[in-house]
């Protein structure tokens, strides 16, 4: 639901971040996958894995299509203006590159949760945010903001003519908007739930609360911040900077973004452990595996 160029980012994002909410059960899941014997439970094929790709695969993509057909030019950021500009095999690879994309964003996350990279997986959200609104607010060639805003070309090309406010207000009465409204309800809606349903579901684990040094609500807030907050805020001080300076400014978004996120003390780092998402693989616990919990 989402134009083109920025989908595949999104759908990384969404897989990443699935598999961080589900870090503590994902840990589990391969506390079961281990022991003395042959191996019964997959890494890989596991019931929240196969969540995230339903999830790609059943809201993601069907509301993507139908927004490229109800209106091309605004779903491929005016690139194409009608759907004879739109090539067939770049439909499928949208179709096809939304479900990978999100499985490829939940095993790159799963993977650095099980060694205990917690941090790093978190990583992987922020930065797939941050580059889907750097691609809405900036986009290629710096009229990113304005190619989302506009329903199409020739609105895009309008756009100088008339103020701000006209053309965001032309465009939330327009029906591309009421689209996005209904579909966002339900995609939007359907991932906060997913996220926040399995946060909830790891914190009532045993052993959760001693990751978690906040109420859970406040935990929420934080987390959603850190997702969604930080990585918008970064695209937009690096639109600013570029605009401003160009490479020049982007090098120097860059050196501000490790200052915050990397260092061992950042600010980050201390709210993503207030979190309460495992950041130590399972068996750095000293627990041992229980006899009856291997897999026979």
């Amino acid at each position: 639901m989402i134009q083109i160029q920025a989908a595949l980012f999104w759908a990384y994002a969404i897989g990443s971040t699935f598999a961080l909410s589900a870090g503590r059960q994902l840990q589990i899941w391969e506390r079961l996958s281990v022991g003395e014997g042959p191996r019964t439970r997959s890494r890989s094929a596991n019931p929240y894995l196969t969540l995230t790709v339903l999830f790609a695969a059943v809201l993601m993509v069907p509301t993507g299509v139908f927004l490229l057909w109800q209106n091309p030019s605004w779903a491929t950021m005016h690139v194409a203006d009608e759907h004879d500009g739109v090539w067939a095999g770049f439909v499928l690879f949208y179709a096809g590159g939304i479900p990978v994309a999100t499985t490829l964003g939940f095993a790159a996350a799963q993977l650095l949760v099980l060694v205990g990279a917690g941090y790093w997986a978190y990583l992987q959200c922020v930065g797939a945010y941050f580059l889907l609104f750097a691609t809405l607010i900036h986009g290629w060639d710096g009229s990113g903001y304005r190619r989302f805003l506009s329903t199409s070309a020739r609105d895009l090309a309008d756009w100088p003519k008339d103020s701000v406010v006209n053309n965001v207000l032309g465009f939330l009465t327009s029906g591309t908007f009421l689209a996005l409204l209904l579909f966002g309800a339900a995609v939007i809606g359907g991932m906060l739930i997913t996220e926040v349903g399995w946060l909830m579901e790891g914190w009532a684990l045993p052993g959760a609360d001693e990751d978690r040094k906040v109420p859970r609500i406040v935990a929420v807030v934080i987390a959603a911040a850190g997702v969604y907050g930080l990585p918008f805020i970064g695209a937009l001080t690096a639109s600013v900077l570029m605009r401003l300076g160009g490479v020049l400014g982007l090098l120097l978004f860059a050196v501000l973004a490790g200052l915050v996120l990397l260092p061992g003390r950042s600010p980050v780092r201390w709210l993503y452990g207030l979190v309460g998402i495992p950041g130590r693989h399972w068996r750095a616990s000293g627990e041992e595996i229980p006899t009856a919990d291997r897999p026979a």
